[in-house]
């Protein structure tokens, strides 16, 4: 997959229009539009902001990693805690949230 296959994947991943894209990473839509048929290619500092706002690795979008979960978000592993409110009975806390947290971006980051 090339560097304009995944910022197209990217994005669609993320629900975002290609001018949803253009707005949060201060560009035109025609520029996105440009990226993802491969006409024109970002610069560095502008794969940095994709991959924050993508929610996905500088790696992935750049081709060095093949998984784009590599920058799980909190807001991914809050989700993920959501469904686990107790262990044995006993209520999880702010502070076991924080720990299994911890723990999971480590698991998630170590994958590649």
């Amino acid at each position: 997959m090339n560097l304009a296959e995944r910022i197209k994947n990217a994005r669609i991943n993320k629900h975002y229009t290609q001018k949803d894209l253009a707005e949060l990473i201060n560009v035109k839509s025609t520029t996105v539009s440009g990226w993802e048929l491969g006409r024109n290619e970002p610069s560095i500092d502008t794969l940095k902001k994709l991959a924050t706002k993508l929610d996905v690795s500088f790696d992935y979008l750049a081709g060095v990693s093949s998984h784009s979960d590599s920058n799980i978000s909190d807001t991914d592993l809050d989700a993920l805690l959501d469904n686990a409110h107790s262990y044995d009975g006993k209520p999880m806390t702010d502070h076991d949230r924080k720990i299994i947290k911890s723990y999971l971006k480590g698991y998630f980051q170590g994958k590649e």
